[in-house]
């Protein structure tokens, strides 16, 4: 099972044109299994390359074989038509459930505004049996906003877990109550916008305090303490100083031994962040 994370920065290369078709070139030749992208734009022309087209429909459409499912936690509308920027989550196994979770969004006046931030929660019938797969863009500006968003994801996983150690599926219930299994088992991934050194990395994968399955750094459990290397910085773009690691996989504790590699695609400038692959046996 291969999955890859990537914020795409809307298609907009260094040079400050807008090249989706780079972005689906990338991820053809990783042939990922499911693909997780952040900042994606629908009639934005103000963004930098004038991302006026619906990049969800331009992917969704390319990328022949994935079932899709979008969410743009920023919807902002204009004339009637709705500006969107979010996230998409594309895999060719069955989709069972799916939910959008708006996370966290507190008033910091110390700081600037920022966006609206979500995760989109799957569960897929993947070899080796059900797992969750989530993939969400945290706040960058605002430590305290993406404080929150860590401890909400947090919540969430609690949650899941306990919600899987109780229920099962009842199809004698009406439809809607017809939830399926949700196993703990999880893979979470996207640009979380804190580096390795950082608080919020220290919470996220602190010890579970609940019963919930533990959260572990992918790159860690495969690499120890090997340089890790960095998901943007590169290629000569303005953001950020310098070279590090802002995007990540980490895996529920169950999932450890069978993470196969982890690694970073160095190599295109596609974007201002690196595309990350997890490879799960």
């Amino acid at each position: 099972m291969r999955v890859v994370s990537w914020n795409i920065h809307w298609g907009c290369g260094k040079d400050g044109r807008i090249r989706i078709h780079a972005i689906i070139d990338v991820l053809r030749k990783l042939n990922p299994d499911v693909i997780c992208l952040q900042e994606v734009a629908a009639n934005h022309p103000e963004l930098e390359g004038s991302a006026t087209a619906s990049q969800f429909k331009q992917l969704g459409g390319a990328l022949g074989g994935y079932h899709m499912i979008e969410h743009a936690p920023s919807e902002i509308y204009r004339n009637n038509l709705p500006r969107q920027f979010g996230n998409i989550l594309l895999s060719k196994y069955r989709i069972t459930q799916a939910q959008r979770h708006m996370l966290p969004w507190p008033a910091a006046p110390e700081h600037p505004p920022g966006m609206p931030r979500g995760m989109i929660e799957t569960v897929l019938d993947a070899p080796g049996g059900k797992l969750r797969l989530l993939t969400t863009h945290l706040e960058y500006y605002s430590p305290p906003q993406r404080r929150a968003q860590v401890a909400r994801i947090r919540e969430l996983h609690a949650e899941a877990c306990a919600r899987a150690a109780i229920y099962q599926p009842e199809t004698t219930l009406d439809p809607p109550f017809q939830l399926g299994f949700r196993p703990g088992s999880a893979i979470y991934c996207g640009d979380f916008n804190f580096t390795p050194d950082g608080e919020d990395y220290r919470a996220l994968t602190a010890p579970p305090a609940d019963g919930a399955l533990a959260l572990l750094d992918a790159w860690k459990v495969r690499h120890g303490d090997m340089a890790r290397a960095p998901t943007a910085g590169l290629h000569g773009y303005p953001w950020p100083a310098r070279a590090d690691c802002y995007d990540y996989f980490f895996v529920t504790e169950d999932l450890a031994p069978r993470i196969a590699e982890v690694n970073v695609q160095s190599e295109t400038a596609a974007s201002d962040h690196q595309p990350i692959v997890l490879d799960l046996a």
